[in-house]
């Protein structure tokens, strides 16, 4: 009988859950790394033993830790990201410049084939690949000449956030990075374009610029990787081309403002996001923490509450702390600034928390385990 296994990325350190197919009853394990920022932590596809994590302190740095037994012990493995060639300055824009940086590690994203190939989008923005387990890494340099000059950092800073590997064909990937916007690779990396047409942000100088938008987070249906969702600074985004061109679908949301976004499953039309007050006031509109679902691929919404706080919640969901299971009844999990993690084994008609006490989650991932 399949398991779940979720693992999550917490300000304090990382935990690892598990539980039955009936996903009623769950272990907690952990502090992993008790104390350290865990920006990050994932599992490959290839082999459900080989585990990932982004490790990060002021004082120490950035680790990246491998486990290749599930979580039960953990090594550092190589952590020399060397930029390639000359890593240039940033210029904002109010005119000011200063070198790139490499702060830390917000993403990993393992190869869904190979168990030793992982990439790490890192802040400052720049993508890194690794085909030896993370014991070295190299830029992907050509996306950072997409105009990277202008890119500015988010009130989180300037990160790449967020990274697609299409599952149908193997040389396209996208990335998200705040606040550049969204890029496509068709060729493994090589070369790099924009895909920003449609998007309209106000806060920038030109509201519809190629570059310079603030993307929260992108997402996919393995069987249908040419649409794409986005949540972006204000607005929800579907796009059917590939990035190409971007429609607005927040409908009847809240707030069209958030962080996190995940597909479902088994239907491609099904997203869920959590809509949060404003960019200013980062908790829940009227304290209730509400999961939105659509079926109509974003042209309706509808709030999900049975098991979720209804009053007095001010708690964030940040972008990389939603993720779902391929369980036949599709699960779907969250966590918050507050500490809590919750499942829904019912495509989101239900909640409950696995836990309620943990640091504040910054990321959340699962893994279906045979």
């Amino acid at each position: 009988m399949s398991h779940i296994r979720v693992l999550v990325g917490t300000r304090k350190g990382a935990f690892i859950l598990t539980s039955d197919a009936a996903r009623r009853d769950w272990r907690v394990s952990g502090p992993f790394f008790g104390g350290w920022e865990i920006f990050h932590i994932a599992g490959s596809p290839a082999n459900p033993d080989r585990l990932y994590a982004s490790q990060t302190s002021s004082w120490f740095g950035q680790v990246i830790q491998r486990s290749d037994d599930g979580g039960a012990s953990w090594n550092p493995v190589g952590n020399d990201f060397r930029y390639a060639g000359d890593p240039g300055t940033h210029l904002y824009y109010d005119g000011s410049s200063k070198p790139w940086a490499f702060k830390r590690v917000w993403h990993l994203e393992p190869s869904p084939t190979d168990p030793d190939t992982v990439y790490a989008g890192v802040e400052d923005a720049a993508l890194f690949r690794s085909t030896d387990g993370g014991a070295s890494w190299q830029e992907l340099p050509a996306l950072r000449a997409q105009q990277g000059a202008k890119w500015m950092p988010g009130a989180g800073g300037m990160c790449l956030h967020t990274l697609l590997l299409d599952p149908v064909n193997p040389a396209r990937m996208y990335v998200a990075i705040s606040a550049a916007g969204a890029f496509r690779s068709d060729d493994a990396g090589a070369s790099w374009k924009p895909i920003n047409r449609g998007l309209h942000s106000q806060y920038i100088p030109e509201p519809e610029a190629e570059i310079g938008h603030c993307v929260h987070r992108i997402a996919m249906h393995p069987t249908r990787p040419q649409t794409l969702f986005m949540q972006k600074h204000w607005d929800v985004m579907r796009s059917d081309d590939a990035g190409d061109s971007w429609v607005e679908v927040s409908g009847n949301l809240p707030s069209d403002f958030g962080f996190a976004m995940a597909v479902h499953a088994h239907e491609p039309d099904t997203l869920y996001v959590v809509p949060i007050q404003s960019d200013s006031e980062h908790y829940p509109p009227e304290g209730k923490l509400r999961v939105y679902r659509s079926q109509t691929g974003g042209r309706t919404w509808d709030a999900l509450t049975d098991g979720l706080p209804q009053q007095h919640c001010y708690v964030n969901v940040l972008r990389d702390a939603m993720a779902v299971d391929t369980l036949d009844a599709c699960g779907v999990y969250f966590g918050t600034t507050g500490g809590q993690v919750y499942v829904s084994p019912d495509a989101g008609d239900h909640w409950q928390a696995i836990v309620r006490d943990l640091p504040a989650v910054l990321s959340v991932s699962v893994q279906t385990l045979p």
